[in-house]
């Protein structure tokens, strides 16, 4: 692993700093702030959550038009356009007048943020490395988890230096003077594959998709029906935590303690599937990976006490690390990689309405008295359903007569 990541530490960097930069259009950092966006354009915790839905349902129907730029640009490129965009939209997020900027820059902070520079940094990734690329994503996703583990703390405290609009225009100067340059340099030279891997992907070798062929292939939505349930499951559990806490009476600090189990266990786990999609081939891996979430998911409806929800946590970050694994692999794999950029922008898509429709849904559940445990147990169900979806996709997959494309032969 160690001579992997010294020959690659540019490229695994690159990906690694993209996938870090996509936190100031995730949830969780937006989120930070707010109270301060309700009260400066006096909105109701509701009236934000619509506005909020609104702007990331609207991303992702842009996603697979914009997303499939990654197919005749390069990744550095595509990041010079849309570093200086998503540094924009946190200007538009902090300085705007009226309520119509402000779902702008929400829009545009979901598109590039979350959306785009995430997409970037897995298709750069899956395009550049062949034989490793299970261990290369491995390597490149946890970027995601240092901003998660950085960033809220560190943005905090400028916050109280500077306030809550110096902290935003902070994020814009970080992504302009550190992030854009260092990430562009990075990514000036292109990974020239070794023999090993040129010999590998022409074994490998098969049909390259269109996505308007994928659109119409009965695999691509059984494998979407899997794939969907862990960013489904996660954010509406992260997004309702504070329903969780009242409805079991947990204490909020103690709660809070179970999230760095599921940010040590998704790294931990993330490196585990990167050596098992190298060695197996991830189509193998398909009908486990739904499991540990399944479990979790009835651990989180059944177990009252604490425990319960650290259990969940380890859980949940086992089928995390195993997922953001299999979003970045999976596809070129059974797709190739002549129109990655088009389908993975499907994919992406589809990953940012699921954590749109999640809280949404299971929210207007929650006002008609059905808690978030009771839903619990039919999320569980959707696992058992959608594993049985995955077991025939691989079925399906493997009948195509592409074995060892699609890493279902491979010993290595």
């Amino acid at each position: 692993m160690l001579q992997f990541v010294r020959h690659n530490a540019r490229w695994l960097a690159a990906g690694f700093l993209l996938s870090m930069f996509s936190s100031f259009g995730q949830t969780f950092f937006i989120g930070l702030f707010g109270a301060e966006f309700q009260e400066r354009f006096d909105l109701s915790g509701g009236e934000f959550g619509l506005l909020y839905m609104v702007a990331t349902l609207a991303s992702a129907a842009t996603l697979p038009w914009i997303g499939k730029v990654m197919d005749v640009m390069s990744g550095r490129k595509v990041a010079a356009m849309v570093m200086p965009g998503l540094a924009a939209a946190c200007l538009l997020a902090a300085w705007s007048p009226h309520i119509a900027g402000f779902v702008i820059a929400l829009y545009l902070l979901r598109l590039l943020g979350q959306g785009m520079m995430t997409h970037i940094a897995q298709t750069e990734t899956a395009r550049a490395f062949v034989a490793n690329r299970g261990r290369a994503m491995s390597l490149v996703v946890p970027g995601h988890q240092a901003g998660e583990a950085i960033l809220p703390a560190l943005f905090v405290l400028v916050a109280a230096a500077l306030g809550w609009q110096g902290a935003w225009t902070a994020a814009a100067a970080l992504i302009l003077v550190i992030g854009m340059p260092v990430i562009i340099g990075l990514l000036a030279k292109p990974r020239v594959p070794q023999q090993a891997e040129i010999n590998l992907a022409n074994a490998q070798a098969g049909r390259d998709w269109t996505r308007a062929e994928v659109m119409r292939d009965p695999v691509f939505y059984l494998l979407l029906l899997g794939l969907l349930a862990p960013p489904f499951i996660g954010t509406t559990i992260f997004f309702h935590q504070g329903h969780l806490i009242d409805v079991r009476g947990y204490d909020q600090l103690a709660f809070a303690g179970a999230f760095p189990v599921m940010a040590m266990t998704t790294v931990g786990f993330g490196l585990i599937c990167g050596y098992l999609v190298d060695r197996f081939g991830s189509v193998r891996l398909l009908p486990f990976f739904l499991v540990p979430i399944c479990i979790a998911s009835l651990a989180a409806a059944s177990i009252t006490a604490l425990w319960g929800i650290y259990l969940f946590m380890f859980l949940f970050g086992v089928s995390y690390g195993l997922t953001s694994n299999m979003f970045g692999v999976i596809w070129p794999e059974v797709y190739g990689t002549a129109h990655l950029g088009s389908i993975r922008a499907l994919v992406v898509s589809g990953m940012v309405l699921a954590t749109a429709v999640g809280p949404g849904l299971t929210g207007a559940l929650i006002d008609q008295g059905i808690t978030l445990p009771q839903q619990l147990w039919w999320m569980a169900l959707w696992c058992v359903v959608a594993t049985g979806a995955l077991v025939l996709a691989a079925r399906l997959i493997a009948s195509r007569g592409d074995a060892a494309r699609h890493g279902l032969s491979k010993e290595a």
